[in-house]
């Protein structure tokens, strides 16, 4: 148990490794626990989701049913947010939900290292949504993607709307990183906090140790609420991602 609660989120070289990988523009690129969490999410991820689904299966088992409903429940997302034309998008975002979900709930397990509380890694899975929105604006409407700017409003109202409207879109990779990345810190520094009164009362002898009682059974209460926060933050992450594609596909047809 880490002695202090953001002990947790230290990002240091894996596996004991004292010299760094390579060098670049001076700075020193060690392979870091973060990474290393990153590689097994991607690793557990595809491995499960190749092995479940077999094509000559004619009753799938609850592994199959499991990779089954991912896949429709994603393509629902995709189809009621941006219509059959985003569809073309779902290996995207299908990636990009069973990342962050198996990122969230691997932070969950006693030891792991939660790669969604850092901050540097929910920025960079925005930015890369964010261009790849930009990308599509300008691949399909050209330089009449900057009408997303201009909102159906009278032109006097529409030297005040124009700047809000790229101010609220330059900062969208913020809100979306530090949305999921807020929520991964806070809910797992609770934790630590409660299991540190767990250990403190246990300690304590007498009376106090069973009061220890109480702050555990409230890192069960927030365990299970964590799990629930885990699904919700890539569900939301995805979501948005697929309402931002949905603007760069249909600017403001369908608003």
């Amino acid at each position: 148990m880490a002695m202090h609660p953001m002990e947790q989120f230290e990002v240091a070289p894996a596996m004991g490794m004292e010299h760094p990988l390579f060098h670049l523009f001076g700075y020193p690129i060690y392979f870091t626990n973060q990474s290393l969490l990153m590689v097994i999410v991607v690793a557990a991820a595809s491995l499960f989701l190749s092995l479940a689904v077999k094509p000559g299966r004619l009753v799938p088992n609850k592994t199959q049913s499991l990779a089954e409903v991912s896949y429709e429940f994603v393509a629902n997302m995709i189809h009621s947010a941006t219509g059959e034309e985003g569809l073309k998008f779902f290996p995207f975002v299908f990636t990009l939900f069973v990342f962050v979900l198996c990122c969230n709930f691997f932070g969950m397990v006693p030891g792991s290292f939660t790669v969604t509380s850092q901050i540097a890694v929910t920025f960079s899975l925005a930015c890369l949504v964010i261009l790849i929105v930009i990308g599509t604006g300008f691949a399909k409407h050209g330089i009449g993607f900057f009408k997303l700017f201009v909102p159906h409003a009278p032109w006097y109202l529409l030297i005040l709307l124009i700047p809000i409207e790229v101010i609220s879109f330059l900062t969208r990779p913020i809100s979306l990183s530090v949305r999921l990345f807020a929520n991964m810190l806070a809910g797992h520094t609770m934790l630590a906090v409660f299991a540190g009164f767990v250990i403190l009362l246990g300690g304590a002898g007498g009376a106090l140790s069973a009061l220890s009682i109480l702050p555990m059974a409230l890192i069960v209460a927030i365990m299970l609420l964590e799990l629930l926060v885990a699904f919700l933050q890539a569900y939301v992450f995805a979501i948005l991602t697929c309402i931002y594609l949905n603007e760069a596909l249909h600017l403001h047809d369908q608003h």
